[in-house]
């Protein structure tokens, strides 16, 4: 039987409302919503609202995370690193496990290790740029992931460049699109 997956893009961070306008890295560490992103969120909702998801499952950015509360409030949520986005900027890395249960007390983040993004050299920003074969990697297990899981329908809540590489397709901020792995 086949699976509803629907992926959403997060609503526009503070890391993209500057990068997108001048290309510089803002070092925004694990970006949050923007004004704009938590009006994407509200204006996003009313679609969300149409999907009846099995299981909602949500990168451990906290931009991510801010998303999904946004559109799908205290519905259970499982936090998941494997669709986290590729680890190229100060935005796309995380905070510890410990410091996102304090913010965000009714998830639970105990099945993520930490570090839960990648830790290799870092780069003069400070970022320790996931290396491309590692991304690929990841974006396979992710869809034997998905495609292994039992429940029929399922909402991804997560990142652009990621999407766009599972889906070959563009996402714009809190765009929502239907998937088949």
């Amino acid at each position: 039987m086949p699976k509803d997956i629907y992926l959403i893009r997060h609503g526009q961070s503070t890391f993209n409302a500057i990068f997108d306008l001048n290309g510089v890295d803002p070092l925004h560490f694990d970006a949050r919503l923007s004004p704009l992103g938590i009006a994407q969120v509200a204006a996003t909702r009313p679609a969300a609202s149409q999907i009846d998801p099995d299981l909602i499952v949500v990168s451990p950015l906290t931009r991510a995370i801010e998303t999904a509360i946004g559109l799908f409030g205290g519905a259970p949520m499982m936090i998941s690193s494997l669709h986290r986005e590729r680890l190229e900027h100060s935005c796309d890395l995380g905070r510890a496990p410990t410091a996102l249960a304090k913010e965000f007390p009714l998830l639970r983040f105990d099945g993520l290790e930490d570090p839960w993004c990648y830790d290799g050299e870092k780069d003069d920003r400070g970022v320790p740029v996931e290396p491309e074969h590692l991304f690929n990697e990841r974006l396979s297990d992710f869809t034997r992931w998905i495609s292994a899981r039992p429940e029929r329908s399922i909402v991804v809540v997560g990142h652009g460049a990621f999407f766009r590489h599972l889906t070959g397709q563009p996402f714009r901020n809190c765009e929502i699109k239907k998937w088949s792995p």
